[in-house]
């Protein structure tokens, strides 16, 4: 069965095959996967970390971090997230044909094949990402009021959540060649699993994060940052496990 992701990633480990040891993937820098790996997974700790500190302020003052500190740690997230995802649509976009070995022609930088669930999956989250760092930008600037908040900061961080939630689901689809399989002996369907239920988990964080009228009964704002965390580490696990996932390419 050719798999697509595989053939655009330059996989060549067996499926199914034990993780190798962590000494034959932490550090190879010399392989695109490897610094898309280490981009998402640094993006998803500083996620993490963000969340964490916001649901305990005391705790981020302990470090001398106020909200705008705690702001800035998403925001550097972001940017490792885009990186990364620059990256992995760089490559989708110079994907070789189906049989055939990566050339040395000219290579495109952004391509254009929608017709791809592949490149479809990379460009949605590319621009996901794009999204995500002008609402954590936005969220650095002070004294912004509830309804500018959700103009500049909520409105393109449900667009976000939901370029991302398109996306999971198109890997993660791509990699089942079905609309849902099991195959949890599969690393790459592992992947696109736990991701997709990041996306999930930042698709619905996303919708409880608007700024609640002062006189609301119910503030959805811890609701909003444990499901970021949970998407966060979602993501995390996802890009730790593209390192050995690398590993014969």
């Amino acid at each position: 069965l050719w798999e697509s992701r595989r053939h655009r990633k330059g996989l060549t480990a067996p499926e199914g095959a034990p993780l190798a040891p962590p000494g034959r993937w932490l550090w190879k820098p010399g392989s695109l996967n490897w610094w898309i790996g280490t981009g998402f997974s640094i993006g998803a700790f500083l996620f993490l970390l963000g969340a964490i500190l916001a649901l305990a302020p005391a705790a981020a003052r302990g470090f001398g971090l106020e909200s705008a500190g705690v702001n800035r740690t998403y925001f550097a997230g972001s940017i490792f997230f885009t990186a990364a995802a620059f990256a992995q649509l760089h490559q989708a976009a110079n994907a070789p044909p189906p049989g055939e070995t990566a050339g040395a022609g000219r290579r495109a930088i952004f391509g254009w094949h929608p017709g791809d669930a592949g490149w479809l999956a990379c460009a949605l989250q590319f621009v996901g990402t794009l999204a995500f760092n002008l609402s954590t930008w936005d969220a650095t600037v002070p004294n912004l009021g509830r309804i500018e908040q959700d103009l500049v900061i909520w409105a393109p961080d449900f667009a976000g959540s939901v370029l991302f939630l398109v996306s999971g689901w198109l890997a993660f689809i791509e990699t089942c060649h079905a609309h849902w399989a099991w195959r949890p002996h599969s690393l790459s369907w592992d992947i696109t699993a736990i991701n997709l239920l990041g996306c999930i988990a930042f698709m619905v964080s996303a919708v409880f994060g608007y700024v609640p009228r002062p006189d609301a009964a119910f503030d959805p704002a811890t609701l909003s940052t444990g499901l970021t965390a949970l998407g966060a580490l979602g993501f995390l696990i996802g890009g730790i496990l593209l390192l050995p996932e690398d590993v014969g390419a």
